[in-house]
Parts: structure tokens; sequence; C-alpha cells
């Protein structure tokens, strides 16, 4: 179906500019009349998330702030479409706020209002959109938005300290390189040219470290290109998919960074399956959701995995016990919910204990990293120091001699 771009004026005299997906220019029109907005322009146009500015980033605090007005007008009685209305209006963030005026329209046009937002990836994912569905269905939208806009909030803020915790290291990883740049592209060239002058016989740590300088000096680019091609290279070959599954494998092998990334993978499978199956989104379908929220293709096989010896009228605990991803005290917990009957519950519980353990090891790992990042620039700064004064001490001795 084309979509096309479309300039109006609405009641106020703004000047609205959006996108609508339709079979032809009348339907638009059509639908715009009916929002008693005056059409300045319409015309055909590419799928609207290439070309318009829903390739924007949204920031996740706005979704948020979205999620529990919405939740706070449908539980005082607002009807859907004038709560899209009053949102779109109030909303700052602009890919939410062009995302929600499409919504209206679509709404008003006779979608439901999940199948409105699942035309929009970029600000609802599929777990937005599930939760929606599940909500629609029950009745219970404003509960079911009170309780995004809760999850939102909470992965938010775990995204929030994991940043700040390693902003100190990341500053100070950069200083490092920019003062050895500034080192050997400054400084030690002038002491090689006084020692050059001077005909000194240079110590082998003197000479292997002005050779150095001097080859980052001649060389540079080759080491950006290097650089670059290897980052270039790993790109490519991790969007296919037997790269991407051994760059994911390798990744959760590597000590600690390894075990960080896989405690936030569980906390993230265990809070958003808890939300899904608490929300009553079946299932299959949730573990279908949860694994595309993994970003990670080795974890992704295992769920899969698992969906498929669920079909076969196994339990949800056993796969993930014999994929030897997930940890023991998960398995377990998850075999008590099901035994039990409270299985989202039982989730909601492990998710915020690993949630917890991420929080703890990036502290454990910022004060592992601070000191070792200091000892670092201290061997390297004594290293060029003595390289540096090795040539002076033997001139002094030959003097005094």
């Amino acid at each position: 179906m084309p979509y096309f771009a479309y300039t109006a004026l609405d009641s106020t005299g703004r000047q609205i500019k959006s996108f609508v997906e339709a079979d032809n220019e009348a339907l638009v029109l059509g639908k715009l009349r009916d929002q008693n907005l005056q059409v300045l322009e319409i015309k055909e146009t590419k799928k609207a998330t290439k070309n318009s500015m829903f390739q924007k980033k949204m920031k996740p605090k706005a979704l948020v702030i979205f999620s529990r007005q919405f939740a706070t007008m449908i539980d005082a009685g607002i009807p859907i479409l004038r709560c899209l209305e009053i949102l779109a209006e109030q909303t700052k963030d602009i890919p939410l706020k062009e995302a929600v005026r499409q919504i209206t329209v679509d709404v008003k046009g006779g979608l439901t209002l999940n199948e409105a937002m699942a035309k929009h990836p970029h600000v609802f994912n599929k777990l937005y959109v599930n939760m929606i569905r599940a909500a629609e269905l029950g009745g219970i939208l404003d509960l079911i938005l009170d309780r995004l806009s809760g999850f939102l909030e909470y992965e938010a803020d775990v995204k929030a300290k994991i940043k700040g915790a390693m902003m100190y290291p990341v500053l100070v990883l950069i200083f490092s390189q920019v003062m050895l740049f500034a080192l050997f592209s400054f400084v030690l060239p002038r002491f090689k040219a006084i020692f050059d002058g001077m005909s000194v016989d240079l110590p082998p740590i003197t000479a292997a470290l002005f050779a150095m300088g001097d080859f980052m000096q001649k060389f540079w680019w080759v080491i950006l290109m290097l650089i670059g091609g290897f980052i270039f290279g790993m790109k490519v070959y991790g969007k296919t998919p037997q790269g991407r599954y051994q760059l994911d494998f390798i990744r959760l092998k590597i000590p600690i960074v390894g075990e960080l990334a896989l405690k936030m993978s569980v906390a993230r499978f265990c809070r958003t399956f808890g939300t899904l199956i608490n929300s009553g989104v079946p299932m299959m379908r949730s573990l279908e959701i949860v694994g595309e929220t993994l970003g990670n293709a080795v974890l992704i096989g295992a769920i899969d995995k698992t969906r498929l010896s669920i079909r076969e009228g196994n339990k949800l605990s056993q796969p993930l016990a014999d994929s030897g991803l997930f940890p023991m005290m998960v398995t377990q917990m998850i075999d008590v919910g099901e035994e039990t009957g409270r299985l989202s519950e039982m989730l909601v519980k492990v998710g915020d204990f690993y949630d917890s353990e991420v929080e703890s090891t990036v502290k454990g790992l910022t004060s592992m990293i601070e000191p070792a990042l200091i000892i670092f620039l201290g061997v390297v700064v004594g290293f060029i120091a003595i390289s540096v004064m090795s040539p002076i001490f033997k001139m002094v001795n030959a003097v005094q001699e």
C-alpha cells in the first residue's frame, strides 16, 4: 500500500506535515477532511520511515510519560481518540508526536489501537504492541499502560545507572589516548632531534621508543585504516547469520564482560517475559517477542529451541536448563512458578534479582577498571620517562669521566 505525504491546517490554523498509508489519494483526502483538516498538499512518496523525521531517535523517557498520561486519561473515562488527540498536542518528542498523530488518523479510519501502533515499530516495539493488544482484548488498557510505563521506566533507570558507572573509566581512557598521541607526535620528536644533534649513542629502550614514534608519525594513516578496516569487517561479518552467532558467542565468553552481558540478558528475559505473561499474552507469543528483544543470536537460538520443546509438550524450565545459558536459580524458579501457577510472579522476582546483580557487577567492574587504567598510564609514562632520561644520564656520566 502506497504512502502519501500531506500538508494540512487544523482548526487553530496550525500547519501539520505527516504521512498516511492508503490505496489512493482520494481516500487520504477523505480521511483528512473527516478530521476537520484543511488540506494544502498531498503527494505520493516512499515508505514514511525512510524519509520522515521518524528516523530521529525517540527519547525513552518520552514513551514513559506518554504511557502514564494515556493510562491516567483512560482510567478517567476519556475516549481513546480524545486521549490520542490530547497526547499528540502535549508530546514534545518529535518522533513520538508524529507517530501519535498518525495513529489518531488510523484509529479514526477503523484500525484498532494495537494495529495502528504496529505501523510505527521505531516508536512502539513488539513488546508494547502485543501488550496493548492483550489490553484491548481484556478491557484493561489503563492497567496495562500503567504496567508498561513502570517497565519502561525501570529499564531506562537500569541503563542510566550502567552508563553513569562507566562514564569515568571511559573519560580516563579517552584522556590517556589523547595524552599518548600528544607525547608521540610533539614531545618525543623534539627529544629525538636534540639527541641526534649531539650524536649520542641511544640505549636500546630509547631507540625502540623513538622508532615507535617515527612509525606513528609516518604511518598513522595505516594504523587508522587497519582499525577502521577491522571494525568495518566485523560489522559486515556480524550481519551474516553465522557471523552474528559466532560474535555473540564470543561476547558471552569474554571474562567479566561476558558474564555481565549474560546477566543483563537474563534480567531482561525474565522481566519482559513476566510482564507479557502477567498481561495476558499467550506463552508462545511471549517467548517469540522476548527472543526478539534480547539482541543476542545465541540466546535467541535457545529461546527458539524452548518454543519447539514446549510445542512437543515439555515444560518451560527443561529446555532453558538444557541450553546451559540460564543459571540454575533461574530455571528452578521458573519450574516452581510453573508448578504453583505463579510463573509471572517468579519471573519478575528473578528479573529484580538479576538487575541488582548487574548493578553490583558494573560497580565492581568500574572499581577494577579505574586502578587498571591508572596503572597502565603509570607504566606508559614511566617507560617514556626512563627511555628519555637514559641518554641524558649516559651523557652526564660521560662528561664527569
